[in-house]
């Protein structure tokens, strides 16, 4: 690798070593510091706010979307997008519910169908993500193009299989897959447990491994990381796969919670997903990110949404228009950015 390349490379991590400004250490520190500040208001708001309940709530409630923000932090840090997360866990719902329903009476085993949903839920995720990964990086299409065009190519073929309808998991596996969801460990809701080991593993690949690293250098500027030797291409469809692995789990601990699939399910999954990368701090413009302020950004979010419904200070109905807002303004104070 020629010297000046690699000096390049090298270049952004040295003012993390000389120490950052004050302003860049508060910078970093806004999702926490706005997520204490909104728990505050939300417990003068409402008392109920700040039980133990209502807490294990929201954090289960986020667990979905904050999994599928894991990793759609490492390809907005790659410097893609996917708009179709939302899309793509429907369809993934609708199979794994058609596929349990049929193998159930096949192997005799409601547990042994339950499982194989489970594998079929990762493996689709994993196959979308790639075909992705291929579109984007072998047929040199824009992210944002491809994954609108799958965005209606998911949800249309849910609606097709379900009729326009819902595709419900029978009784037998609903019973059986039930404590996926609701069941608990150490007073923990499983759903979190799930969360945190997705979290804790995303921010490791992120920080601690070569390929997190070359994630980061795409980002922030593809054409050196080419020079560099960096297999562009191929770390770009690992991470767009990455990312269907996340939305295979999150799907996987979601069907359970209501037992079946319908064209609304995962509706504006995306926009919650993305408002959480934003919101936690990551670059929109790639180069720059953190897992632990994704996993605050989607936590943060999830806290508005509750607040607003405990205090009904505006409708219900409008969270998505504030989870709009957000990333507007998010994006706009992150002009130049890189």
């Amino acid at each position: 690798m020629p010297p000046a390349l690699t000096e390049t490379m090298q270049q952004p991590a040295t003012p993390l070593r000389s120490g950052k400004p004050v302003r860049h250490h508060l910078r970093d520190a806004g999702p926490i510091i706005g997520l204490v500040l909104l728990c505050m208001a939300g417990t003068l708001l409402n008392p109920d706010f700040a039980t133990w309940d209502n807490a294990m709530n929201v954090l289960t409630r986020t667990a979905f979307i904050g999994i599928i923000a894991v990793g759609m932090c490492f390809v907005i840090i790659s410097g893609g997008i996917d708009l179709s997360v939302g899309s793509m866990a429907a369809l993934i719902a609708g199979c794994m519910i058609m596929v349990m329903n049929w193998v159930a009476p096949l192997v005799g085993s409601p547990v042994a169908a339950v499982m194989v949903g489970m594998v079929i839920a990762l493996c689709l995720g994993a196959a979308f993500g790639l075909a992705h990964g291929l579109l984007i990086t072998k047929g040199r299409i824009e992210p944002f193009i491809v994954t609108l065009g799958t965005l209606g190519i998911f949800r249309a073929y849910l609606t097709y299989f379900s009729n326009g309808g819902a595709l419900t998991l029978d009784n037998d596996l609903g019973d059986v897959y039930g404590p996926v969801y609701y069941g608990a460990w150490l007073g923990i809701p499983i759903p979190i447990w799930v969360f945190l080991a997705v979290a804790v593993a995303g921010a490791v690949l992120l920080n601690r491994t070569r390929y997190g690293r070359y994630v980061q250098a795409i980002g922030s500027n593809e054409q050196v990381a080419r020079y560099a030797a960096v297999s562009v291409d191929r770390i770009k469809i690992l991470t767009y796969v990455l990312l269907g692995v996340c939305v295979g789990i999150a799907t996987l601990l979601y069907v359970p919670r209501l037992g079946s699939a319908s064209p609304s399910t995962g509706l504006l999954w995306e926009l919650e997903a993305i408002a959480a990368v934003i919101v936690g701090g990551t670059a929109l413009k790639g180069g720059q990110g953190r897992i632990l302020g994704t996993v605050v950004g989607a936590i943060l979010l999830s806290v508005i949404g509750n607040i607003l419904n405990l205090t009904s200070i505006i409708s219900v109905y409008l969270n998505a228009a504030v989870q709009g807002f957000v990333i507007i303004v998010v994006a706009f104070l992150q002009r130049g950015r890189r």
